[in-house]
């Protein structure tokens, strides 16, 4: 994904970008663990332009040799900052601890000892076997008509024909038998970084918002949700502190992030894990709830203030199949969540006697 833009059978690295700079627009590419992604801005005007040129990358890339040593050169640079890099390199061990012989336990931009041996002659294999136009999103936003877009896409892409073999199914995610811990010691660092937590649900599960919903009472509301209030501001033990849902195709991870100082990592894990039991015994508060309902509706409408916004709305929705509805229905779904059902989400997948827990 990182060379697509280095070259291809009709322009030159130099007048990829030449082209693009040229009328003030951007195309940028990314790989990600089960999608590559594309996206760009331009004028209406030079939507046809935009377009020619993404398809021209995705389908036509020559992978050219001193480029493809480029990319490894700035991917092994990466890896160095990265292995000096506490928040990355605790994040890599909790990947590890709670997805063993799982593919989300392997690094998305991989390591120095599998970048270092990729040849070119791989990368194009690769790219002619699984690139293609199956299941491939396209969402325009902005001045244009629809037809238009329609029609440009299918002008680009329309006779794209590619072998592209199914996916094979993602295998099962199974939750920590017990509680996990791995420390990586990196020299010379005065903070310490934590992440903990426990595999989550997938986007498409029915409890996924409820998740979402003791997530930000549990780490994200205000100043870092109750996270926050006990952690920092009443022990005044982290720099940060915070939680995340990551739910997508698969069960992605539910994890809690903290920068504390090292003297005090243990007594930061025990308030959380003992935050994590609350929220798993004790419904929340109807205040609490009714506060973060109003935060998740009320949010809708700024998401979608930008073509960037809607564009991305719109991708996730095709992506997941949410329904064209969805926006539609959203507000009845967040309140229709209760602090039944919160509590059960966190019971669910929270579990204070199994989880990772990584250091760096």
């Amino acid at each position: 994904a990182a060379c697509l833009m280095r070259g291809t059978e009709r322009h030159s690295f130099a007048e990829i970008y030449e082209q693009i700079e040229s009328i003030g627009a951007r195309l940028s590419f990314g790989g990600g663990t089960h999608t590559t992604g594309f996206g760009g801005k331009a004028l209406a005007e030079d939507l046809d332009f935009l377009l020619g040129m993404a398809a021209d990358a995705l389908r036509r890339p020559t992978f050219p040799p001193e480029h493809v040593e480029k990319v490894r050169g700035e991917m092994m640079t990466g890896f160095t900052i990265r292995a000096h890099d506490t928040g990355s390199m605790a994040s890599m061990a909790f990947d590890e601890l709670l997805y063993p012989d799982h593919p989300y336990g392997v690094a998305d931009d991989g390591y120095p000892e599998t970048v270092a041996t990729i040849t070119r002659d791989e990368i194009v294999n690769f790219h002619q076997t699984h690139y293609g136009p199956k299941g491939m999103i396209v969402v325009v936003v902005g001045a244009v008509k629809a037809d238009e877009a329609v029609a440009l896409a299918q002008k680009h892409f329309g006779d794209w024909q590619s072998p592209q073999p199914s996916r094979p199914p993602l295998p099962p995610a199974p939750r920590l038998a017990e509680a996990k811990r791995k420390h990586v010691p990196i020299l010379g660092k005065s903070q310490s970084d934590i992440v903990m937590g426990c595999v989550g649900p997938k986007r498409n599960d029915p409890d996924f918002l409820d998740a979402r919903m003791v997530n930000n009472i549990f780490g994200v509301f205000g100043m870092y949700g109750r996270l926050g209030d006990v952690v920092r501001e009443k022990h005044g033990l982290a720099y940060y502190v915070y939680s995340q849902v990551t739910g997508g195709l698969g069960p992605g991870p539910w994890q809690i992030v903290a920068g504390v100082n090292p003297k005090n990592v243990e007594l930061a894990v025990s308030l959380i894990v003992k935050e994590m039991e609350r929220l798993a015994t004790k419904k929340v508060s109807a205040v609490e709830l009714a506060d973060n309902k109003s935060l998740f509706v009320g949010r809708l409408p700024l998401q979608l203030e930008t073509n960037e916004g809607v564009a991305v709305m719109l991708e996730s929705i095709e992506f997941f199949g949410l329904g064209l509805d969805y926006l539609r229905r959203y507000p009845a779904l967040i309140n229709a969540i209760t602090r039944e059902s919160v509590q059960a989400a966190a019971a669910k997948y929270l579990d204070p006697e199994r989880f990772a827990l990584a250091t760096a």
